[in-house]
Order: C-alpha cells, then structure tokens, then sequence
C-alpha cells in the first residue's frame, strides 16, 4: 500500500473519477463525539480482527492530513486512490477532504495502456495504491513510492478484536472497480454510524464474512452477481431432489422444515443476520438476483 506522487499537468479531466464526499467528515466528528469509544471501522489483518473506534478514525484522519500536507498536497492537489476498500483507503480519503482537494478512484485491474490514458485524462497530483501488480505498474510510469505509515506517523496500532459486539454490521468486500463504491459506502457508513467491516483478501472474504455475520451488505451490481454465483455453488447440483427441496423451502420458508433450510443456507453465506443488501437499481438487461436475496434487497436510485 503505497502513495505516489505525480507530475501535474495543467488541465485535468478529473470528473469521471472523482469522489464527492460533502458531509463526510461532519458526520465523522459527529459519531466521534456522541460514540467515540464505538467500533467505527473493522479490517482482518495477519488472520486477527483489527478495530478503529469513531475516535481513532478521527484522529487518524487528520495525522493523515497532515502528511498529506508535508507532502506538498494542498486544496488545488488531487488524489487519485486505488485497490480494496479497507480502513487505509477511507481515511486517507477523508484526509485529503479535510485539506479541501478533490479524491478520485481509479479502477486497479487496468493494464498498461488503460492506466495511462486514465492517468494522463485524470492527472492526479497523488496517489494511494494497493497490490503488488498495481504498484508496479505505477513505478513503471517512473513514479516515486511512499509507505502509507509515513504519512500516518507514529501512532498506537488499532486494537486487536476478539468478540463481536452486539448491533448492527456494514460489509463491503468491493474496491475501485466499483466506480461509485466509495461514494456508497461513505454514504451508508457515516450517516448510519454503523461499524463497517472489511475482509482480509477478496480470497478470504467469505470466511471472513461468516466471521463477522453483517447485517447490511454494500453491493455493486457485479457483486451480487458473483454472490449468487456463490449461492448456487453451495446448493446441491440442478436437477436433483436435494436441489428441488432448497428451492422450495427458501421460496415458501412459513414452515419449520423449510426455514431450517433456508437459515443453513444462510448460515453458510455469513448472512443469519443480515436485514438489507444495498443495491443500485437494476438496469433492464441485469441478471435476477437469488430468490431469497431478495428480500433483503434495498434498491436505490
């Protein structure tokens, strides 16, 4: 995870990728005030949960603003950020609003030629990149690398986290493929003041989703196809008995027999808790969701 500072040329095109956050770090010190010793934010690191309280977050927040700002990064900068959403990326981006520059997210599964036309269109002054492959192609253009805890300083680590509390859950398992995903989950996370969670690895993310047992999932469209890819994984194969007995129950669950089916299967997702997935409103060509999906679904327009 690594910040790289760009040459800026004059004009940029910045709007395709920019990140609006208008209220983001009003809402911020609002949950640091009325919850500041609350879980705020929630990352699996090294196989261990590590948590932000709304205090912490604040205050990383602003020790990140200010190595933005020996950085050279003023309100006339722009950062482009790159990779996973997790803690890092977030409160760097709340940090680069709290100096007054703009945020944009670049998708981090372009090759060569597409990240450089993004790059050359976007001109950000500079960036926050994750994932080995992503960072080289950015030190193939010639950039300069910095260690995200060089702008961060010398700080307490986040505290290990061994038990859940009890309340409501946010998951994301998306990144900056997802060209509106930080808007969201900014969006849903601060104005809900929920504690959000986040996975170790796409590769990990449904162990560690059944670890966490979210209450609300932030979903971009390809997600939540993919997940029910992921359903129709677990279930037994078309055709079969075993198959036409789950669809049946998770299609009618008001008796016993059936709702013992469908909560395995939702056992199984992580999702024995979940209450709502949010979900932009579908296109007219998108695939339909599982049936028991649903009804969780919270589409917004």
């Amino acid at each position: 995870m690594s910040v790289h500072e760009l040459k800026r040329p004059p004009i940029a095109a910045s709007a395709p990728w920019r990140v609006d956050l208008p209220q983001a770090l009003d809402q911020m010190r609002h949950w640091a005030q009325v919850s500041p010793l609350q879980p705020a934010l929630r990352h699996k690191r090294h196989g261990q949960w590590v948590v932000w309280r709304w205090i912490d977050a604040l205050r990383d927040v602003e020790r990140l603003a200010d190595g933005l700002r020996q950085q050279g990064f003023t309100e006339d900068s722009r950062l482009a950020l790159s990779g996973a959403f997790e803690p890092n990326l977030l409160l760097l981006a709340l940090a680069a609003q709290h100096i007054g520059g703009e945020r944009l997210t670049l998708a981090d599964n372009l090759d060569a030629e597409s990240l450089h036309k993004a790059l050359w269109r976007s001109r950000p002054t500079h960036a926050f990149v994750q994932g080995r492959q992503t960072q080289q192609l950015w030190l193939d253009h010639g950039q300069t690398l910095l260690e995200f805890a060089a702008l961060l300083g010398p700080t307490e680590p986040p505290q290990r986290w061994h038990r859940w509390a009890q309340g409501a859950q946010l998951w994301s398992e998306e990144g900056t493929q997802w060209q509106d995903g930080l808007t969201v989950v900014f969006e849903q996370w601060l104005s809900s003041g929920h504690s959000l969670a986040f996975p170790e690895s796409p590769g990990s993310a449904s162990r560690d989703r059944r670890e966490v047992a979210p209450s609300g999932l932030l979903l971009s469209a390809e997600r939540l196809q993919r997940l029910a890819t992921e359903i129709d994984s677990r279930l037994a194969p078309q055709g079969t008995w075993r198959r036409r007995l789950c669809d049946w129950a998770i299609a009618h669950p008001q008796r016993p027999l059936q709702r013992l089916i469908k909560n395995r299967v939702r056992r199984l997702l992580g999702f024995h808790n979940l209450h709502f997935i949010w979900q932009a409103t579908r296109t007219p060509d998108a695939r339909p969701a599982p049936t028991w999906l649903n009804e969780f679904k919270r589409d917004t327009a």
